[in-house]
């Protein structure tokens, strides 16, 4: 029987061609892992979290082996952009960064459209940042907890405190300072944190809660004062400013948190990609230092550590909103 057999060059085309079609799903995951990273941030420009992602920028480029397109959505304190994050796509393409208000949303809202643990994949906890009770200095000239709590209490109705938003994490820890320390002032919410600092330099509000990244250079500047730090230890960036809790109020324990988190549903491979490659950039010699100086500590929590832990913080919110008798919004 004549059979007809393939040419030489032929063999060497379909053996190329099965090849091809035996690698095409490792081809397309090579390609997957080379498209850009949708960074969602739920706050400002200029704001704590903000600072610290834009500070690991180029190392988080080349951790992931593609480009990092921080996008920031600020808005509702943090609702609005996480909301587009859990509406994502769960391929490990879009990934955010929350902080504390993550977790109070139940406790300050009526209605959240997402659950911040049920619709979110948790990543990693990356680490914690201080809190500052800070004024005007030229508003508030007091230097010490002390001295504040006297002059405000002295005026009830002549000082007000600003926040970046109902329920916030800024909010609440203001909300925190002033019932221990028994004051009443009117509050300004704002739509972030970058309005909320002009207005504080500008004298338009008095006092209020941030975050030490996002403030730094005002407190270097002069332009604001620093009262007191909320952790429970000093900040190694600025280790002549005492604890809320050194100076009369020692119940006064509350720090900033971000963390990395995904949509509902996030791949394994995925999630392990994001985790391995923020560890790798949050290692980077030149990203700690850039920590160190603005007072941030690095602290990697694996994912069910990280679940576990904004369960826990779910609840410790929750007490301090019925503790400073907060109605839902």
């Amino acid at each position: 029987m004549n059979e007809s057999r393939p040419s030489g060059a032929r063999r060497a085309l379909l053996g190329a061609l099965g090849l091809a079609a035996l690698g095409a799903p490792w081809l397309l995951r090579a390609e997957s892992a080379a498209r850009p990273v949708r960074l969602i941030l739920p706050v400002g420009v200029g704001s704590g979290v903000d600072t610290i992602v834009r500070s690991a920028g180029p190392a988080l480029n080349a951790a992931f082996g593609a480009s990092v397109v921080i996008e920031n959505q600020p808005g509702a304190g943090g609702i609005v952009g996480t909301t587009a994050l859990v509406r994502s796509t769960a391929d490990g393409t879009n990934l955010g960064v929350v902080s504390n208000n993550h977790v109070i949303f139940p406790s300050v809202y009526k209605s959240v459209p997402f659950d911040p643990i049920a619709d979110i994949t948790p990543i990693s906890v990356i680490g914690t940042t201080p809190l500052l009770v800070v004024v005007n200095p030229a508003k508030l000239p007091q230097g010490n907890v002390q001295d504040l709590v006297a002059a405000l209490r002295a005026k009830p109705d002549a000082y007000n405190y600003a926040s970046s938003g109902n329920g916030t994490i800024l909010h609440l820890a203001a909300e925190m300072f002033l019932q221990q320390a028994g004051l009443r002032i009117r509050h300004i919410p704002y739509k972030g944190v970058g309005p909320m600092v002009t207005d504080l330099i500008s004298g338009q509000v008095d006092l209020g809660v941030l975050s030490l990244p996002s403030i730094l250079p005002h407190l270097q500047s002069g332009a604001l004062k620093a009262i007191g730090v909320g952790g429970a230890s000093r900040s190694a960036a600025i280790p002549d400013i005492p604890t809320i809790a050194e100076q009369g109020l020692p119940d006064y324990h509350v720090e900033g948190w971000f963390a990395l988190v995904g949509p509902k549903g996030l791949p394994p491979t995925a999630i392990s990609r994001a985790y391995q490659a923020f560890g790798k950039a949050y290692a980077d010699p030149e990203v700690r230092k850039a920590m160190a100086v603005q007072g941030n500590a690095i602290v990697m929590k694996n994912p069910a550590d990280t679940a576990a832990y904004f369960r826990s913080e779910m609840a410790k919110y929750a007490a301090i909103v019925k503790a400073a008798r907060l109605e839902p919004q």
